[in-house]
C-alpha cells in the first residue's frame, strides 16, 4: 500500500490516532534534495508530522508550516501541509553531517542544535496561527509532543522516524500521534503510558512488515479501536514558471530593470523541489509593460 494516514479512535471515542506510512514521501524528498542520512531522518520526521497535522486540518484551503530554526550544522528546516497531507519541505543545509550516537542512531539533535520550533496554521483568517517552542530536544517527537501540550493543550504522544539504507535512500519512514481527548479516563491514560514505554521504534515496526493497522492494534488493541479513514499522503511541489513569474512581478518594475540593466538575465530557484527557472532579457522586458 503506498503512503497513507490511518485515522482512528479508541477506548469509545477518549482517544485519537493518526499512524503514518511515509516511506514513499520521504524517498521522493531525498530524490529532490540530496540530503545527508541524518538530514534525511530531519526532513522525513517532519514531513510525516506535517502531513499529521495536515490531516487534522478542517477546511480545503487550510495549511500548516513548521519552521525549525536551530544552531548546529543543519541550520533548520521548513516542512509544509495542505489538508490533504500533500506535503513539501527543504532543509537549509543539506550535506550537513554529524557523527552517530553512540548506540548508532542518527544524532538529529546534534545536526540541528538548539533554537526554536515554529508551527504556523493558515486557517483563512485574517492572521494566521503562530506558536512557537524552544527546541527542547532537536529529536523532533519530542519536541512536537511539548508543541501539542504547551501550546495546544492536547496531551500527545509522538513518535517519528526514519530509516535510511547503506546507499543513502529511504528504507522506511513513518510515525504516529495519540492524542487524548477531555474525556479520556486515568486508567486509559496510565494503560497508554505503560503501552509507550515498551513499544517498538516505529521503523522497526515497518521494517518487519507491520501494517498501520497493525500497528493500531499494537498500540491500543486493548481499547477496542475503531477505523475512520485513511488519506493518502503525497510529496507534492506546485511550482510552475507562471508561479515564480507571479512572484518576480511582486518585487516590483523598478528591481525587475534593476536585473535586466546588471544582469540581462534572471534565474530564479525553487526550494522545495530545486529547480530553477530562467528568465531571458525579452521575458523580463515583457515583465515591465505587463
Amino acid at each position: 500500500m503506498s503512503d497513507h494516514i490511518l485515522r482512528a479512535t479508541a477506548g469509545e471515542g477518549a482517544v485519537r490516532l493518526f499512524i503514518a506510512d511515509t516511506r514513499e514521501t520521504v524517498e521522493q524528498a531525498y530524490e529532490y534534495h540530496k540530503t545527508s542520512p541524518v538530514m534525511s531522518a530531519a526532513l522525513g520526521r517532519s514531513l510525516t508530522i506535517a502531513a499529521i497535522m495536515g490531516s487534522m486540518l478542517k477546511s480545503d484551503k487550510d495549511v500548516v508550516t513548521i519552521q525549525i530554526k536551530g544552531d548546529g550544522p543543519g541550520g533548520g528546516l521548513t516542512v509544509t501541509s495542505n489538508s490533504h497531507s500533500e506535503v513539501k519541505g527543504y532543509v537549509n543545509n543539506p550535506d550537513a553531517d554529524v557523527p552517530l550516537k553512540p548506540n548508532g542512531k542518527l544524532d538529529v539533535q546534534a545536526a540541528l542544535g538548539y533554537g526554536t520550533l515554529t508551527v504556523i496554521k493558515d486557517l483563512g483568517m485574517k492572521e494566521p496561527y503562530v506558536g512557537r517552542i524552544p527546541l527542547v530536544s532537536g529529536e523532533i517527537a519530542e519536541d512536537m509532543t511539548y508543541y501539542f501540550a504547551k501550546s495546544e493543550q492536547t496531551p500527545s504522544a509522538v513518535a517519528l522516524g526514519v530509516l535510511v539504507d547503506r546507499d543513502y535512500s529511504i528504507k522506511q519512514a513513518g510515525g504516529f500521534v495519540i492524542q487524548m481527548m477531555p474525556e479520556a479516563e486515568e486508567d486509559i491514560i496510565a494503560e497508554l503510558e505503560d503501552k509507550l514505554k515498551s513499544i517498538a521504534p516505529v521503523t522497526s515496526m515497518l521494517e518487519k512488515g507491520m501494517t498501520t493497522e497493525d500497528i493500531l492494534n499494537e498500540l491500543v488493541g486493548d481499547l477496542k479501536p475503531k477505523i475512520l479513514d485513511e488519506v493518502p499522503v503525497r510529496y507534492v511541489c506546485s511550482c510552475s514558471k507562471e508561479r515564480v513569474e507571479k512572484a518576480l512581478m511582486a518585487v516590483g518594475k523598478k528591481e525587475i530593470a534593476k536585473i535586466i540593466e546588471e544582469d540581462g538575465k534572471a534565474t530564479l530557484h525553487c526550494h522545495f523541489c530545486n529547480k530553477d527557472y530562467d528568465f531571458s532579457r525579452e521575458e523580463l522586458e515583457k515583465l515591465l509593460v505587463m
